[in-house]
């Protein structure tokens, strides 16, 4: 028996829906609870390749955890290890676009969670977002990757609205993997409280849901279950027009471990 990962209660729920509009379900997502590991990936490219590059980064990423043996009492080298295995997803999916004509342009964005005892590490690349709902309050921790990101950010425009208005389309990546053979990570370490409420989405949630009726969504939990909040977020979504599609991970910080002792040092993160 294995120690748990976090030293609190950790609860997991997602989805993935193909939406009202697209043909195929080009997103992804994989969720370990006894890793205390998330991934969502959001596919870009022609025909299939979307697909084949969100499935790629996944289940890379998962497998490497799956195989590493780490202690989850040091949240940087885990930050370190978030990191590789994303730059390690982007090198197979690039290499994969050059040899494979199919694949020819095919990309992904990424979402991930990492936990440690009392601390999650994050990484993303491209557009798929990580909110957190703590006392009331959702907050959007990743910053999106995107060109109408980049205008707002160095002040073309006050706001997104604004830059929409101008005709700035929401879809343009400035980074994504496999667009080449290296790709800058967005990483960073969040400590975690009881009663947070994590929320890692693809574009296909957001873009369907304002903010505010996502956190009534996600405030709904303590009345009713995470399952049901996630079910609400891929309706609404879909009831809005449904797009894109919709793909969704929740992770619910309950109560600390009394027994929890920290992880062991070296602990195999498959251990049963």
């Amino acid at each position: 028996m294995s120690h748990p990962v976090s030293a609190f209660h950790l609860a997991y729920s997602w989805r993935s829906d193909r939406g009202r509009v697209r043909a195929q379900n080009e997103d992804a997502v994989i969720v370990e609870p006894d890793l205390g590991l998330v991934v969502v990936a959001d596919g870009v490219g022609g025909a299939n390749a979307g697909e084949v590059a969100s499935r790629l980064a996944t289940e890379t990423i998962v497998e490497r955890f799956h195989r590493q043996a780490m202690s989850r009492t040091d949240s940087e080298s885990i930050r370190l290890f978030v990191e590789a295995t994303i730059q390690e997803a982007n090198i197979i999916i690039w290499r994969q676009g050059k040899e494979a004509s199919e694949h020819t342009g095919m990309g992904t964005t990424i979402a991930m969670g990492a936990a440690g005892s009392d601390w999650l590490v994050l990484g993303h690349v491209g557009d798929s977002r990580i909110y957190r709902l703590r006392d009331g309050e959702l907050e959007q921790l990743s910053r999106d990757h995107s060109f109408i990101q980049e205008v707002i950010d160095q002040g073309f425009f006050a706001s997104r609205e604004d830059a929409r208005r101008y005709g700035i389309g929401e879809n343009i990546l400035t980074r994504a993997l496999g667009s080449a053979a290296v790709v800058e990570v967005a990483t960073q370490i969040i400590d975690l409280a009881t009663g947070d409420l994590l929320l890692f989405c693809s574009d296909g949630l957001n873009g369907m849901i304002a903010d505010d009726w996502m956190r009534e969504i996600l405030m709904s939990v303590a009345e009713n279950s995470l399952d049901a909040a996630a079910d609400a977020l891929i309706r609404i979504a879909n009831e809005q027009g449904g797009k894109d599609n919709i793909t969704l991970a929740l992770i619910q910080v309950g109560e600390q471990i009394k027994s929890h002792a920290g992880g062991a040092e070296g602990q195999r993160l498959d251990d049963d």
